[in-house]
């Protein structure tokens, strides 16, 4: 079986906000495939991050697709908003979604990638009704809201028993993982069946970061 694409995502939450025009314009240059963004709204997580004006300030100098991750709580209040501020991609947790169906197809109408975000104690079988409206399934390999964590090891499990799942299935579904990820890690992490990779302190406090995103791309070639 050919080996599937790797898609890197930086996140923006580990970058320099002193120098995001900067720090942006690597992204832009590199071979990263989308730019990651962390909403925390001081409720769902023990953290705020930044919201709205942020993503729209960001859209305005980014060429990547803005992957944005909602860790907050009632994100259907929000879709809309993102949508306009210039989200691709917009991810809710499970946790937060009572009526996740119903958010997801929120998402789908509003023209964006669905993505449902899992914390380290869900369970994929939580999944198995509601994986078919997922374009992407983040699953956090730390405890959500804040940067610079260290990766949990049984997301490994996690990864095999969810890609099991969307193959079973026939499914697309991007397998994305986000926390602690680094070059130590990477490769056992997509020969679990992963596919997106997300790297904030791994990539902006690189000395390189633009090698590190190249390294990090093509580290199972």
């Amino acid at each position: 079986m050919a080996r599937k694409d790797t898609y890197i995502a930086p996140s923006l939450l580990a970058s320099d906000f002193l120098k995001t025009g900067a720090e942006i314009d690597m992204v832009n240059k590199s071979e990263a495939d989308w730019i990651h963004l962390d909403v925390m709204d001081g409720r769902f997580v023990p953290n705020i991050s930044f919201g709205l004006p942020v993503i729209d300030a960001v859209r305005r100098v980014s060429n990547k697709p803005m992957d944005v991750h909602l860790m907050i709580e009632e994100p259907g209040k929000y879709a809309k908003d993102f949508k306009e501020a210039g989200a691709n991609h917009l991810t809710v947790h499970i946790e937060a979604c009572p009526n996740l169906h119903r958010n997801l197809q929120q998402i789908r109408d509003l023209g964006m990638k669905t993505g449902i975000a899992v914390n380290p104690h869900t369970p994929i079988a939580d999944l198995v009704e509601i994986i078919q409206d997922a374009d992407i399934v983040n699953l956090m390999s730390v405890n959500p809201g804040f940067g610079g964590q260290s990766f949990i090891p049984h997301t490994l499990h996690k990864i095999k028993t969810l890609r099991q799942l969307i193959d079973s299935r026939g499914l697309h579904t991007l397998i994305e993982i986000d926390g602690g990820v680094n070059s130590e890690n990477a490769v056992e992490i997509l020969l679990a069946g992963a596919d997106v990779l997300v790297a904030g302190s791994e990539i902006f406090k690189a000395e390189n970061p633009f090698e590190k995103i190249h390294h990090l791309k093509h580290i199972l070639d």
